[in-house]
């Protein structure tokens, strides 16, 4: 264990995301996504039990989000109008904005087909044991900046 992380983030999870580079992105996703067949020869790191809320917010606390631009992605609910958002979704975008500054604006509905397509684009893939269908998120990695070089 270490000081001041979420013990949700195992080695294998944190290796992953310091691996990750600006602008690259890792998915977190329920436990009904097809996260084998989409990520195929990428990292799936399971965390069965653990609902998408808490998986994001363990995520969030460590990962830069890459601002400005849409650093958030989520699958849309089909059959529903464009600005609908379960709850659940307004709950991870709520930790968007308070965790990493991503404005709802910045967290974009992406329809279900595409989003395949983004997750097959995706560094890593983490899956939850959430059940609800359409839990599944993006968050593209931004990067860290410390005061200017003074030398």
């Amino acid at each position: 264990m270490l000081k001041g992380l979420d013990p949700l983030l195992s080695p294998e999870l944190l290796k992953v995301l310091a691996e990750m580079g600006h602008g690259d992105a890792v998915a977190v996703v329920d436990a009904n996504f097809t996260a084998m067949t989409l990520a195929r020869g990428k990292r799936v790191i399971r965390l069965p039990g653990v609902g998408l809320e808490r998986a994001c917010a363990a995520v969030l606390s460590v990962l830069p989000l890459d601002l400005p631009g849409q650093p958030v992605a989520f699958m849309a609910v089909c059959d529903r109008p464009a600005d609908y958002r379960s709850a659940l979704q307004g709950e991870v975008i709520a930790l968007c904005h308070a965790g990493g500054g991503a404005a709802p604006a910045r967290c974009e509905a992406v329809e279900r087909f595409a989003f395949y397509e983004q997750v097959k684009q995706a560094y890593a893939v983490v899956q939850t044991g959430e059940l609800q269908p359409y839990a599944n998120f993006l968050f593209r990695k931004g990067v860290l900046t410390g005061p200017a070089d003074s030398r």
